[in-house]
């Protein structure tokens, strides 16, 4: 059975070639000179789908039985389980417990048997609580074989085709065995003579992802974060502080946000605001600049993560900061309306600390148009935050990569190595274009790094974080750089993005099923259709608009306008074929979910009103097969089916 990444195999003998094995481990071939990161992307995204697909595809052999008896295993004896990890004697305490941990992990998903355990909530958790909590609970030597069983056996497998809800990726057994390493020498990135290698690595990858961002990396500076929730909250951290700092003389991160004009119950120690003048005339001239203090504002679409809502709240801005953009059908932000929210700002005197574009959406990878969000947040003195925490790994592929233009024009960016990167949570990247930028957040911790200490040479991070202990997460994203090149990890994105492709055109074949859109990186969204009734109107296939022609989300007609008897029926027909559409895919997920047979995402479009409830694959898996795909959607259908029957 081919496999996407089959596809492209063969294609050059660069960096990291990839081949499939019976086990799907990734092997990895390593050049006889390790290449830097960086290299030149092709000037266009050529973004061939793969061959047709099988229209039925062969059905699986039969899972080894869900419940099996636990083999046997040997547990470690009191010496081991006492004993530290690092050390001259680590390595030897620590393979007798590694072996527990992988004959564990092998029970555990042998019992699974399957993306995700059959049953409940309730029933997951009572298996939990009897092995952890109950009168019979694990404990001593044994601990570590039953509860990693019962890990493996209660979780969702992303290595697993028919696990595809999520951008939760199953990450590289390289970047695994690299993390073990780091957790058995735990350095912690605050200090240097906690970590003094895993500093200066860190510091190189950093300059090496800059460059691939499009930053100069000598001017560039950043850290690594938990994820794009962290780098959010620090990129609006930084615009806040020099944005709302330069027009309201003050420096922020000390004396904290000023009293804010039009916002109900906001303290100020500065004299009353006087009266708001009258909109100011913008056909002709400069725009105004507005007087301290403003109403910030962060400009971010529709369709932007709500770590942005949450990161406006944390800052004192608050979440009503946060103006949605108006977003396109594939839910790209339309920057004919951030030009109209910008003007907007001007006219009322309140002042755009940030625009937040997004480069890969979470429900359809959709890309900002990032060059456009650049000019129009520059023209008005705003910091331009890019959220690439899913589309930077496009970044790796030369077909993909050209969906990113613009992005070296960030004042920041947000990347995941944990979603199309295939690392372990956490893979955080946070950089900055200038280093400068990054001067609110200074720190000077006198335990941790004195000035005498730098002065001497000794280089600190601290400074460079909203966290204290940190892990070295930079080692397993430097390891599998260096493993497999830019190029072998660039043919595991384009793999995906041929999965997505594929999976695509096979909603769109299927006559019970409807595509959102094409996908844009690995994701798309789409929904079951259940059957109607013989005298309604037309399906919803004959009458949905083509994908390619589909007009703005905001600007569809609403149904209410119908002003006759006969389309006022049809309506009325159409919005309780939409709520039982709805309410159809959102069970039909759970249905899988209590088989034990899929994971499938779930979501809804923008907008008020029912039919907004899609299903959604996230393809991260770049050994899965197409027909893999199709007999994932194959089950969706019967999971529906089997709804409309119970209803």
């Amino acid at each position: 059975m081919e496999t996407a990444m089959d596809a492209g195999a063969g294609a050059g003998t660069g960096t990291g070639a990839v081949t499939d094995a019976g086990a799907r481990a990734v092997a990895v071939v390593v050049p006889e000179a390790a290449t830097g990161l960086v290299t030149q992307a092709s000037p266009e995204p050529a973004l061939d789908p793969e061959p047709a697909l099988d229209p039925e595809p062969a059905p699986e052999p039969d899972p080894a039985p869900k419940h099996t008896t636990p083999e046997p295993t040997p547990h470690p004896d009191s010496a081991h389980v006492t004993a530290l990890s690092g050390g001259t004697g680590g390595a030897h305490a620590l393979a007798p417990l590694v072996e527990t941990v992988m004959d564990a992990l092998a029970r555990g998903a042998r019992r699974r048997g399957g993306p995700i355990a059959p049953g409940r909530p309730g029933q997951v958790a009572a298996t939990v609580s009897e092995v952890f909590g109950g009168p019979a609970a694990v404990t001593g030597a044994e601990a570590l074989d039953r509860l990693t069983e019962l890990l493996a056996h209660g979780s969702a497998d992303p290595a697993d085709a028919s696990c595809a809800a999520h951008l939760h990726c199953p990450p590289l057994a390289v970047a695994v065995a690299a993390d073990l390493a780091v957790s058995a020498l735990n350095p912690s990135q605050d200090s240097w003579d906690q970590a003094p290698a895993a500093t200066a690595l860190e510091t190189l990858l950093l300059q090496e992802l800059a460059g691939l961002v499009g930053y100069e990396p000598e001017q560039a500076a950043g850290v690594l974060t938990s994820g794009g929730t962290e780098s959010n909250l620090m990129g609006l951290m930084l615009a806040r502080d020099r944005v709302l700092g330069a027009a309201s003389g003050r420096q922020i991160e000390l004396t904290g946000v000023p009293g804010v004009p039009g916002v109900p119950g906001a303290g100020t120690d500065q004299a009353p605001a006087p009266a708001p003048a009258p909109a100011p005339d913008l056909s002709h001239g400069p725009r105004p600049q507005p007087r301290p203090p403003s109403r910030p504002r962060i400009l971010a679409s529709a369709a932007a993560h709500f770590s942005v809502q949450r990161a406006a709240a944390l800052l004192g801005l608050g979440e009503d900061a946060v103006l949605p953009v108006p977003v396109d059908y594939q839910l790209r932000m339309d920057t004919e309306a951030l030009a109209a929210a910008l003007d907007g700002c001007a006219a009322r005197g309140e002042l755009p600390v940030a625009v937040v574009a997004t480069a890969g959406t979470t429900d359809t990878g959709a890309i900002d148009p990032l060059r456009a969000c650049a000019a129009l947040a520059a023209e008005h003195g705003a910091w331009l935050h890019v959220d690439a925490a899913y589309g930077g790994g496009a970044l790796l592929s030369d077909r993909l990569a050209p969906l990113l233009d613009g992005l070296g024009l960030a004042d920041s960016v947000s990347l995941d190595w944990h979603k199309l990167g295939w690392q372990p949570a956490a893979a955080g990247v946070f950089l900055v274009r200038r280093s400068e930028t990054y001067a609110s957040l200074a720190r000077r911790a006198v335990y941790l790094n004195p000035a005498d200490d730098e002065e001497a040479g000794y280089p600190s991070l601290l400074g460079l974080s909203l966290r204290t202990t940190r892990r070295a997460d930079a080692f397993k994203i430097a390891v599998t750089l260096r493993t497999l090149g830019r190029e072998g990890l660039g043919r595991l994105v384009d793999a995906c993005r041929d999965l997505a492709v594929a999976g695509a055109r096979a909603v769109a074949d299927h006559p019970r099923l409807e595509l959102h859109s094409e996908p844009v990186l690995t994701a798309f969204l789409f929904r079951y259709l259940p059957e109607r009734q013989a005298d309604t109107a037309a399906s919803p296939i004959e009458t949905a608009p083509p994908i390619e022609t589909a007009p703005p989300i905001e600007t569809v007609p609403p149904i209410e306008t119908a002003d006759t008897a006969d389309t006022t029926d049809t309506a009325e027909a159409w919005r309780e074929y939409d709520a039982r559409c709805d309410a159809v895919n959102a069970a039909l997920r759970r249905r899988l979910l209590r088989e034990g047979s899929a994971v499938v995402g779930r979501t809804e479009l923008p907008g008020e009103g029912p039919g907004r409830v899609r299903l959604k694959l996230t393809l991260l898996n770049p050994h899965t097969t197409t027909a893999e795909v199709e007999r994932l959607l194959h089950a969706v259908v019967a999971a529906g089916r089997a709804e409309e029957e119970a209803r």
